[in-house]
């Protein structure tokens, strides 16, 4: 296959080549001579056909990568046969690997480095193990980078004013204010290790690869949250808590009346007044998909409050297929959401959580680690992932600060 880095380049060469011959007319007041227009057209014949180059070079590698390759076949990283030579790794190591069953599971990575390609089965099963944990990346949008290093969010950092009534051949006054922006989502990397004995991984009755599998799941999956929900953005996750300008500013902060542990109902204060305004301080657009998102511990207290009419705002979900809703709208929790009533902690938040987005790199690495952990009969296995996300349209969100107003 042409290394489509160099034919860029390369392309990158004769558009300058040929713009310089066009700058240098322009520069001095003057047309291409017949000389300059053959160089140019030389130049651009040949850089259209680099491009041509270039687009059969890509298609025929996202064909390759899009096409299930044959079980049978080296490099598989699907089926059974990357699946029997995944459990032969986490058995025995690199050691007993054949050659074949090496070459699926390694995609380019340093053969010496230990690091091996986890198949397509077991990243989709670990992934949906993270997302039974994880109720927040069950409702983000995740997108999966299979070619590009980031993901670029267009945001518009400035809007138009508002459209004008006007005469039936007028079109109005020009608006010159449309600004748009750009954050960008770039995977970073991640890393977790797990140890099982030796005396398990030979004789359990689940598979190897579901056993580390399981444990990594974890793993990740609680590393994940935290960042998800306070990650301050520096080679990590953006945290939905954590005010910043790129993600929800102060400006979606509203005040929650609190006493030092807990939402109160009192004349100075009542959280389920407040709540009531978070709710329709959120546009009612988001509200088909908001959920509150509180801490454990906040719910508790949260299943106490009334509103004015006394009437708690916490309602039990009596069918099957509906759940506990606050306000008549549903809520997910999370360990690593805030769990303090100091003034000016952040207690909870509303929002719709499809504007928070993930970023995720499609492979997973796993590594055993032989000697390690000999003394104590395991071996260790280090999982390697890239992710990252960010909150992407603040105005959906609201988001709760505690507001002391009991002494």
């Amino acid at each position: 296959m042409p290394n489509i880095r160099e034919l860029r380049t390369k392309r990158t060469k004769l558009g300058a080549d040929a713009r310089a011959i066009m700058q240098t007319a322009e520069d001095e007041g003057r047309s291409m001579t017949p000389e300059e227009e053959t160089r140019f057209d030389k130049l651009m014949d040949e850089r259209d056909g680099v491009d041509t180059t270039i687009g059969r070079a890509e298609r025929l590698e996202d064909k390759e990568r899009q096409d299930p390759v044959e079980d049978d076949q080296p490099g598989a990283r699907g089926g059974e046969a990357a699946m029997g030579a995944l459990r032969a790794y986490l058995l025995g190591g690199r050691s007993v690997l054949t050659e074949t069953q090496a070459r699926a599971l390694n995609a380019g990575h340093d053969p010496e480095g230990g690091f091996l390609v986890a198949p397509q089965q077991f990243v989709k099963d670990l992934l949906k193990g993270v997302d039974d944990m994880v109720a927040l990346r069950g409702l983000a949008t995740v997108h999966q980078l299979t070619q590009a290093e980031s993901l670029g969010v267009p945001t518009l950092d400035n809007d138009l004013s508002d459209a004008e009534w006007t005469s039936e051949l007028s079109t109005g006054s020009q608006d010159d204010g449309l600004r748009f922006g750009k954050r960008e989502l770039r995977p970073h990397p991640l890393a977790k290790r797990v140890k099982i004995s030796r005396k398990l991984l030979r004789a359990a009755v689940m598979n190897p690869e579901t056993l580390v599998r399981e444990r990594m799941e974890y793993k990740f999956g609680v590393t994940a949250e935290k960042s998800y929900m306070v990650g301050d953005g520096n080679q990590k996750p953006l945290g939905l808590f954590t005010a910043h300008a790129d993600g929800i500013p102060t400006t979606r902060d509203l005040d929650i009346s609190t006493s030092g542990s807990g939402f109160v109902n009192t004349a100075g204060g009542n959280s389920a007044d407040d709540l009531i305004t978070a709710k329709y301080t959120l546009k009612s657009a988001y509200h088909a998909k908001a959920r509150w998102l509180f801490h454990r511990m906040m719910i508790a207290s949260v299943r106490k409050l009334k509103d004015g009419d006394g009437n708690y705002i916490w309602k039990a979900g009596l069918a099957s297929d509906q759940g506990d809703r606050i306000l008549d709208l549903p809520f997910i929790t999370s360990e690593f959401a805030p769990a303090t009533f100091g003034d000016g902690d952040y207690v909870g938040m509303l929002g719709d959580f499809s504007y928070y987005w993930i970023a995720e790199a499609l492979s997973f690495e796993v590594q055993r680690l032989n000697e390690l952990y000999a003394e104590t009969n395991q071996v260790g296995f280090i999982g390697r992932q890239e992710a990252d996300g960010m909150p992407v349209l603040s105005e959906a969100f609201v988001r709760l600060q505690s507001n002391d107003v009991v002494a």
